[in-house]
């Protein structure tokens, strides 16, 4: 059954090839076959799950050694792939939620010249994440992570007649090869700290620990720290967060696939796959559950005001993915719920996307929310799968966000002491902010009067249902968005499922779980019932009314940009100036300086090579006489 293991790589890499090499002449069936391949691959992912399921709950890790990649002495790599708990869990979803995105691009793509090309981007994105959860060891790990950076910026930028696609695709780029040398660092520092890149002599197992209980904490710390700049860039993470609202220039599924199920949870497997390590540093765990708070909040203030919808969507993403990093920055007390909500977001997520792209395919591509109003009476598939989206996140009772994210609220109280109460009320203040933001996105979209007007051409929008390759997946999405926290959640199946991998702890809440339950749903009704004051009980102003401070700052995305380019941009140029004159003057001026020294003093002793015959007499005989007048005076000494 190992065997397998490969082929859940190679389909969708074969439906890459095929689709980027096979010419026009598959314009008409391409689509087919990347969506085809991709479902191969969900139904491999689902044998070799449903394989696993049959062993023990300690012996579900199968692995398949294709071949030695770099058999060099003292440096040894092998194209290996391990499929165990962690593993199996995102191939499934990475196959399933990409294969039904796969089936809603047919009909979103429709009438794209190009829908070939962008089918084999996105298996081409399959295969490279596929990759970067199966692999065996941190080095080909890193081939997947950067084969996702390629995916994501062929596919961010795939309308690059458009400005603004083309640059944020460079944007998303540079911005993650900033996180990518975190990455390589930690892995160099991992060859000279451990001798070996594998993740089981590394990492070991829960019950017996590997290399990293040999190492010193400084150097554990070093090595998560470079971990965490990576996560922060893949999964947009304070400070690196900025690409990803630039990053919904792309197509819609683009957008539901990378930026909601899979490419920004990159970071959330890396830290839970090197628990390890965090473990066993606590400065560099307490970094990450600082990032995940952090950006919880940042995402959640930027979504409230935004009235794009998918830029809205994206805040949502960012404070989310927040979520995650914070549990996982728990520790052992997090790293389940982090998983959970992590599948639990990939279905309500995708579901949200996918259901904005409705909105837009039935509104001529229109984005603003303020031009929207009352689309339930026109959409009513896409209203009720983007309702349940919408219950799902804001934490309903009962739907999947209220099992996954309450439990992450929990486990914060559970760090105990001052940090946890902090981190708790983090977690508890974005799930107001995000009951708020979302509540206003479904009002200003779906309830009101219609406000869209002729655009500029004098067409008016029409709306209307998408078609079924679109209006299934959504409606398969929702069904996970109602049912996927109670299924994982009650009795703690996924808990248990996870836990021979990432183990557990119950830690020491100051507060009970009933009571973290209780001001959830409080916290949640108050941020519903201000969005609903604001929104729903008045008119939506066709243009947005100037705000306060901080409403103008987060529709400037809390000014990060502007941050970057004073700090970085800036600082890099006077940096970069810095160099160049410390190389003009300095090094330069040593290296000409000896030259010219050099030069000057040879041009001298060539004087007194002339030709001439008493020069030389003259020489030898002063010379001669050196030689005698120290002969005599060390005789008189």
């Amino acid at each position: 059954m190992d065997n397998l293991i490969a082929l859940l790589i190679a389909a969708p890499l074969l439906g890459a090839a095929v689709l980027l090499c096979g010419g026009r002449r598959l314009d008409a069936v391409g689509h087919w076959i990347g969506t085809a391949l991709a479902a191969v691959s969900f139904v491999l992912g689902v044998v070799l799950f449903t394989d696993l399921l049959g062993k023990g709950a300690e012996d579900r890790t199968l692995t398949q050694h294709l071949f030695s990649w770099v058999p060099v002495e003292g440096f040894q790599a092998d194209a290996a792939f391990r499929l165990d708990q962690l593993s199996v869990t995102f191939v499934l979803l990475i196959t399933g939620v990409g294969s039904l995105i796969h089936l809603y691009s047919i009909g979103y793509m429709e009438h794209d010249e190009r829908r070939r090309r962008f089918f084999g981007y996105l298996n081409l994105f399959l295969a490279a994440m596929l990759l970067l959860v199966l692999a065996d060891n941190y080095l080909l790990l890193y081939v997947g992570w950067e084969g996702v950076g390629l995916a994501s910026y062929l596919l961010i930028g795939f309308w690059q007649h458009k400005p603004s696609a083309a640059t944020a695709a460079k944007k998303a780029f540079l911005v993650n090869r900033v996180g990518d040398m975190g990455l390589s660092i930690a892995i160099m520092l991992m060859f000279t700290t451990f001798g070996t890149f594998a993740f089981g002599p590394v990492l070991g197992t829960h019950a017996e620990p590997g290399l990293v209980g040999d190492a010193s904490e400084g150097r554990l710390t070093a090595i998560a720290l470079m971990l965490l700049l990576a996560a922060c860039g893949k999964s947009a993470q304070v400070p690196l967060q900025s690409w990803l609202g630039d990053a919904m220039e792309g197509p819609t599924p683009v957008s539901a696939l990378i930026h909601a199920a899979t490419m920004v949870t990159a970071g959330v497997y890396l830290i839970v796959r090197s628990g390890a390590i965090f473990n066993a540093a606590p400065d560099a765990q307490l970094a990450v559950t600082v990032v995940g708070a952090v950006t919880l909040l940042f995402g959640a203030i930027v979504g409230c005001a935004k009235d794009d919808i998918k830029k809205a969507l994206a805040g949502s993403t960012m404070s989310q993915i927040g979520y995650m990093v914070l549990a996982a920055g728990l520790g052992p007390i997090g790293y389940a719920f982090a998983i959970m909500h992590l599948v639990t977001h990939g279905f309500f997520k995708a579901g949200l996307f996918l259901g904005a792209g409705s909105v837009m395919h039935g509104m001529n591509d229109e984005v603003d929310m303020r031009k929207y109003g009352g689309l339930r009476k026109y959409m009513p598939v896409t209203f009720v799968t983007f309702g349940f989206g919408y219950l799902a996140i804001i934490g309903f009772p009962g739907l999947s966000g209220f099992f996954s994210k309450d439990k992450i609220i929990e486990a914060a109280f559970a760090k105990g002491g001052t940090e946890g109460w902090i981190l708790g009320g983090a977690a508890l203040l974005g799930a107001a902010v995000t009951a708020y933001y979302m509540t206003r996105v479904m009002l200003m979209t779906f309830f009101g009067e219609k406000r869209w007007q002729p655009d500029a051409d004098g067409n008016e929008p029409h709306p209307h249902e998408s078609p079924k390759t679109m209006t299934i997946p959504m409606i398969v999405l929702a069904v996970g968005s109602v049912g996927a926290g109670a299924f994982f959640g009650i009795g703690n199946r996924f808990l248990h499922w996870l836990e021979p991998i990432t183990g557990h702890e119950e830690g020491n809440s100051p507060v009970s779980a009933g009571a973290v339950t209780g001001a959830t749903l409080v916290v949640l009704l108050v941020g519903a019932a201000l969005a609903w004051a604001q929104y729903g009980r008045r008119p939506v102003p066709a243009l947005a009314p100037r705000g306060s401070l901080l409403t103008r700052a987060a529709r400037r995305d809390l000014l990060q940009d502007d941050f970057n380019h004073v700090v970085l941009v800036r600082g890099g140029e006077h940096l970069t100036r810095s160099l160049v004159y410390v190389d003009h003057t300095l090094v330069d001026g040593v290296v000409n300086g000896s030259a010219a020294s050099v030069g000057g003093l040879s041009g001298r002793l060539r004087r007194l090579q002339n030709g001439y015959a008493r020069s030389y007499a003259v020489s030898m005989f002063g010379g001669a006489a050196v030689l005698i007048a120290l002969t005599l005076l060390m005789r008189a000494v």
